[in-house]
């Protein structure tokens, strides 16, 4: 392209996202991508503007250093990219954005005032938390602005977190005030309504009460349209600097591998000779075509009190170790990856989780170099593509808080993804329910929608495409007759197998 013409689509690109190059940056930067192709320019161009966005900008105007140091970043990570193939992202690593509402964008804690996260998290960090939830859904009436209005105030659509602050009498609250709710007319729309989660309640305010004609969840936003909007930011984690999504290298190598394969098992109980026998006969089927990764969630032990659980887990561990090590292929091809469950021994009840203690595992991963102990809920990244897994029983624990259960008991998953995909978040519970580290609630959200959410539950498996996401329930592998879940990622299959009477 000629340099008057590519000087201009530089320019304009960062005008676009509201900065200015001074003239020698305009200049320089025009040289650097006089080689790069028509067809990867654009991206090429986004790439250098959100590295120069990761550098503390005190104004718009972009110098020639800033450009410079973005330009070596990005040559830095296209040689990146094989290491971005797959990718385990513990939840404590999961990079952190806060949303600004008057530049409409998220902005790294790096550019904030706010302090880095702790387990011990301040009253600010509690009162955050909702904050960041709603920001993330914000589009609407606030309740201040029915609030003090005497008149009656008809046919309005309110954005709000259902709270029970008297037994019996149900709330609405947002970041501007709280109102009363009369349902006694509200009709549901599909979805678990549970306390704590965000709902558009549509209805009229008189006499101090807001009288709900309909409640909805706000609509999820499909990921193609969050980043549309967000540009390349890297909101999941890993090594990449920008979002793999827009890496056209790992685009091409996930269509070229089909033979990548993920298996799903949950609540592997490794102290049942049955369970053992079956991971036995699993092996041996997949040992001509080892699988690139077995996920095994917990719980670890069909009986997970008592003072041997660690010693006893130690065991349980060693002997699956021995077993992988009969199936050489298996232990030199295949990854593991091992997802807490509730009752596996960690510090407490209080996501997210972290893994199993080095001294249980030590000895199992000597056995098996290739296997990764991380921390519940967890991401992994593969190409282009984001997976969330989280191991928890949700599903009755949602149905048992929900305000109105549905009528049609039937469609449970379907309620329960969109509720979930609806909110932003993995766990739309009260925190007395569904304790979370106040300053680390960021980790459990689900924003962007990632391509696939495993959601380890011992309620019946299930495969649920809601908005481009495709979200799975493995089941309880001993309680569902030894089932689980295969994903193939290059053509985004999932396959429900079952090991009864082999």
């Amino acid at each position: 392209m000629e340099p008057e013409r590519l000087r201009r689509r530089v320019g304009s690109a960062f005008r676009l996202r509201g900065l200015l190059l001074r003239a020698d940056a305009l200049k320089y930067l025009t040289e650097a991508l006089q080689s790069v192709s028509e067809v990867e320019l654009d991206s090429a161009i986004e790439n250098v503007i959100d590295a120069v966005e990761k550098q503390r900008l005190s104004s718009n105007m972009i110098e020639q250093s800033m450009v410079e140091a973005a330009v070596q970043e990005c040559s830095q990570a296209s040689d990146e990219t094989i290491e971005n193939v797959f990718n385990i992202i513990g939840a404590f690593d999961v990079p952190r954005f806060i949303y600004n509402s008057e530049r409409k964008k998220f902005l790294p804690l790096s550019m904030t005032s706010l302090p880095a996260p702790s387990l011990f998290g301040s009253a600010r960090d509690k009162a955050e938390l909702f904050r960041e939830r709603y920001s993330i859904l914000q589009q609407l009436k606030t309740v201040e602005t029915l609030l003090g209005n005497t008149a009656k105030v008809g046919e309005v659509i309110v954005l709000g977190m259902i709270t029970q602050l008297k037994e019996g009498k149900f709330f609405l609250e947002d970041p501007t005030g709280v109102v009363q709710l009369d349902l006694s007319k509200a009709q549901f729309h599909s979805g678990l309504y549970t306390e704590s989660c965000f709902v558009l309640a549509e209805g009229w305010y008189e006499d101090e009460v807001f009288h709900v004609k309909a409640f909805g969840f706000p609509p999820t936003e499909p990921s193609a349209t969050t980043r549309a909007f967000y540009g390349n930011v890297n909101f999941f984690g890993g090594p990449s600097s920008a979002s793999v999504k827009a890496s056209a290298k790992l685009k091409q190598l996930e269509d070229e591998n089909e033979d990548a394969m993920f298996v799903f098992l949950s609540d592997v109980w490794l102290d049942q000779a049955e369970v053992l026998e079956k991971l036995h006969t699993m092996f041996s089927g997949y040992s001509s075509a080892p699988p690139t990764c077995f996920f095994f969630c917990g719980n670890f032990s069909s009986a997970p009190y008592g003072k041997n659980q660690i010693q006893s887990l130690k065991g349980s561990l060693k002997a699956l170790a021995d077993i992988i090590c009969e199936y050489p292929s298996i232990h030199q091809s295949s990854r593991f990856v091992f997802v807490p469950g509730p009752e596996d021994p960690s510090p407490g009840s209080v996501l997210p989780r972290p893994p199993l203690a080095e001294n249980i595992t030590e000895e199992f991963r000597q056995l098996v170099p290739f296997s990764v102990f991380t921390t519940n809920p967890c991401r992994i990244q593969y190409c282009t593509q984001e997976i969330i897994i989280f191991r928890e029983d949700l599903v009755n624990k949602m149905c048992r808080n929900c305000i109105r259960f549905p009528s049609s008991n039937m469609d449970i998953p379907n309620h329960f993804v969109k509720t979930i995909l609806s909110q932003g978040h993995l766990t739309p519970l009260p925190l007395y329910v569904s304790p979370v580290y106040w300053a680390y609630d960021y980790s459990l959200r689900v924003y962007p929608v990632p391509d696939m959410l495993v959601i380890a539950d011992k309620y019946d498996p299930f495969t649920v495409t809601n908005t481009d996401c495709i979200c799975i329930n493995p089941g309880s592998f001993p309680r569902s007759g030894f089932s689980f879940k295969v994903f193939y990622p290059s053509n985004k299959t999932v396959e429900d197998s079952k090991l009864q009477g082999l």
